[in-house]
């Protein structure tokens, strides 16, 4: 049977419908093609992360991270994060027409955002986050209309936010955060009604956070932290209802909170308003978010009491609030607060340092939840001793109780402080505790930072503490009362950073053995009881960059090859009994880098009697005498007599001086050190007798000081000079 007139006409619509759309979409598919071999072109992979090639005779919908519509057969959707990739981003890019999602995160690509990624008006998703991608946002991103998220987190992004965002209307994620944006945040921002992330954070954006912004009442996460914003949080902010994040730490925010926060904002997770000026009491409402997991408000200017309710808060995580004013109310104490945590079984988390509470350190403490992992409790005005029961917080990785008035010992039951083996850091410092470090601090396998220091503390360093390969980061024992030699064991911290050993009753050989701890950078061992050389083996730790020797008995020469340890920023080898020649090169050039003041047998070898001191002889500068010149030179005069030194003395050279060295001693407090050793003799008395000397002969030097200022105009009158001198004989006479 025939075709009618109507089937024929059909058919051949059909077939050439059919034979002209595929070539089309044969074509448009090979545009992608190229534009992603183009765009693979400008990048690499690195070895280590080879994991994909794109062969040019398949079709780009094979192709690794890419996909395809296969409605219309054009490239939708490029996910290549994690990949390694290097190199950067080609404008070709702009030629994927129908792309939707572009992911690229994860990577090292570098150089601008191409301004042809505005050229793809379908595209849904761009994600460039985690990448060293540098220059300014471009600036018609507005045409990207159908854009739900843009995430270029933690790049180097510069400039400005633009106005221009606020058009993206279907904008539900904008991260912005971890760059170097500068300027305002802008109030264009609110437009975008459908927002729930909005992340600016970790940027330098300056000035007030809009009143406008309160519109976003969609909005879920609003992080602002780590800028340099400045003024009051509007109040529409805390009348976001939807709000589950709020973090605007570190800027320089300042008001009150409003007390009906916990109400205003119902589904809040996380408050997060830590390094600001915020002042006024913390809003007892907070604590009736029973599903809230984070409070932090550490480091504000908060004050009054710390509000009860934390027992119904069970899912907390979190719970900073140092460093304010806070204070215990009339039925508060540490025993107390610390049963409120007996519900918040998640929390690991715990800080309530650099306040002003008080009282002892109860048994309770023990029955902190099992899951805490950090307790900061320094710098209040605890007393007592510390209860074994610590011992039960077994899940402890950092334990800080410094700067209260803590007494008695460290526990020594093993079944007590040494049972916290998950710990690595541990600060002690600045109590009053006493006895010697227990033997089960050997337990610590997982210590990287230990701080002992400002105790009276004594006996030798033992072996456990030794014996810690984990140590890495600090050891500080300084001003306690150890004494003893220092152990040969001290090789054993090869993975240490800093040591400080000082103002103890360390006495001996610094032990040769220091040249296997390689990993140190800082060394104090000032004012104990060395004595004998500095180890030649010193020189061999060579990333040290701060070295401390002052105030000790060592002698012998310092070793020439200190010149060579290129990292040493700072040495002081001050008040010992060091002879010979002072090394001429490396930290030595810069006398303000390197003290050695108080080694009256030290000296350079080019030393002579005749040299001119270029800092003392006031007449040799070429000036015309002067009353200030008299001054200066009385000035000269009496530090002579105090001291027994000529400011001509072989031992002064370059920018050392009889006036520095002077000066250094008395602003050390180290005064004995620097007066004539006659003198000394003198002064050897007791009791009211020993402190009308010792006043006196501060003053005295104080005057002598302030006689041979620098500056002709800041130097004393002569008739101050008479009067201090006669107060300072009266306070001798007075005293004996």
């Amino acid at each position: 049977m025939g075709l009618s007139v109507h089937q024929l006409l059909f058919f051949l619509m059909f077939y050439v419908s059919t034979f002209s759309i595929v070539p089309s979409a044969s074509f448009s598919l090979n545009t992608d093609s190229e534009a992603l071999l183009s765009f693979e072109s400008q990048m690499s992979q690195s070895p280590q992360s080879l994991s994909f090639s794109w062969d040019p005779n398949t079709s780009p919908c094979n192709w690794t991270g890419v996909t395809c519509d296969t409605r219309i057969r054009r490239v939708a959707s490029i996910n290549l994060s994690g990949h390694g990739l290097t190199g950067s981003i080609s404008p070709s890019i702009g030629n994927l027409s129908f792309l939707t999602s572009l992911q690229l995160q994860n990577n090292q690509l570098r150089g601008p955002i191409p301004k042809e990624i505005t050229n793809l008006f379908r595209l849904r998703v761009l994600n460039l986050s985690s990448n060293s991608l540098d220059g300014s946002l471009p600036s018609n991103l507005s045409k990207l209309i159908e854009l739900r998220v843009l995430d270029l987190t933690s790049n180097m992004i510069t400039g400005i936010v633009p106005n221009q965002l606020g058009d993206l209307k279907n904008l539900t994620i904008l991260n912005l955060g971890k760059n170097l944006l500068h300027g305002p945040i802008p109030p264009s921002l609110s437009n975008i009604s459908s927002l729930t992330v909005l992340s600016l954070g970790t940027n330098s954006l300056s000035g007030p956070v809009p009143n406008e912004l309160g519109r976003l009442q969609r909005l879920q996460v609003l992080d602002l932290t780590i800028n340099n914003l400045s003024g009051t949080i509007p109040p529409s902010i805390y009348n976001i209802s939807s709000l589950e994040s709020l973090v605007i730490a570190s800027n320089n925010f300042w008001g009150q909170f409003p007390s009906n926060i916990g109400y205003t904002l119902p589904k809040l997770l996380v408050f997060n308003v830590c390094f600001n000026k915020f002042s006024g009491e913390i809003p007892a409402s907070l604590y009736s978010l029973t599903n809230i997991k984070v409070i932090r408000a550490a480091h504000n200017l908060l004050e009054g009491t710390i509000p009860s309710g934390l027992g119904n808060l069970p899912f907390l995580e979190m719970y900073n609030i140092g460093f304010n004013k806070l204070v215990w109310g009339k039925d508060q104490n540490l025993d107390s607060f610390i049963k409120s945590f007996s519900n918040s079984s998640k929390l690991n988390f715990l800080a309530f340092d650099g306040n002003l509470l008080e009282g002892v350190i109860p048994v309770s403490i023990g029955n902190l939840p099992k899951n805490l992992s950090k307790l900061f409790m320094g710098g209040n005005r605890f007393t007592g001793i510390i209860p074994e029961s610590i011992g039960d917080l077994t899940g402890l990785t950092l334990f800080n109780i410094s700067d209260n008035s803590l007494t008695g010992e460290i526990p020594q039951d093993i079944d007590s402080i040494g049972d916290l083996g998950e710990l690595n850091e541990i600060n002690l410092s600045h109590n009053k505790l006493q006895g010697r470090i227990p033997p089960s601090f050997e337990n610590f396998k997982n210590m990287l930072s230990m701080d002992l220091s400002s105790n009276m503390l004594n006996g030798s360093i033992p072996n456990g503490v030794l014996n810690l390969p984990s140590l890495s980061a600090v050891l500080n024992l300084s001003s306690n009362l150890f004494s003893g030699p220092i152990p040969q064991d001290i090789s054993r911290l090869e993975s240490l950073v800093s040591l400080d050993l000082s103002s103890n009753n360390f006495s001996g050989h610094i032990p040769s053995s220091i040249k296997d701890c390689q990993s140190l950078e800082r060394l104090n061992m000032a004012g104990n009881n060395l004595d004998g050389p500095i180890p030649d083996a010193l020189a061999e730790v060579k990333g040290l960059e701060f070295l401390d020797l002052s105030s000790n008995q060592l002698s012998g020469v310092i070793p020439p090859k200190l010149q060579d340890l290129q990292a040493m920023k700072f040495l002081n080898i001050s008040f010992n009994n060091l002879e010979g020649w002072v090394p001429s090169r490396g930290v030595f050039k810069d006398r303000s880098k390197a003290y050695m003041e108080g080694n009256p047998k030290l000296c350079i070898h080019t030393c002579r009697k005749t040299r001119t001191h270029r800092k003392l002889l006031k007449y040799g500068l070429g000036e015309k005498p002067s009353q200030a010149g008299d001054v200066y030179s009385f000035g000269v005069m009496l530090l002579e007599l105090l001291s027994g030194k000529s400011p001509m003395d072989e031992c002064f050279e370059g920018d050392q001086n009889l006036i520095s060295w002077i000066s250094y001693g008395f602003q050390s407090n180290a005064i004995m050190e620097v007066i004539d050793p006659k003198l000394k003799g003198l002064i050897d008395v007791s009791g009211a007798q020993l402190h009308a000397k010792l006043v006196c002969l501060k003053k005295t030097i104080e005057v002598g000081l302030a006689c041979t200022a620098y500056a002709a105009s800041e130097r004393m009158k002569m008739r101050d000079v008479l009067r201090l001198l006669k107060e300072a004989k009266g306070m001798l006479i007075k005293g004996n």
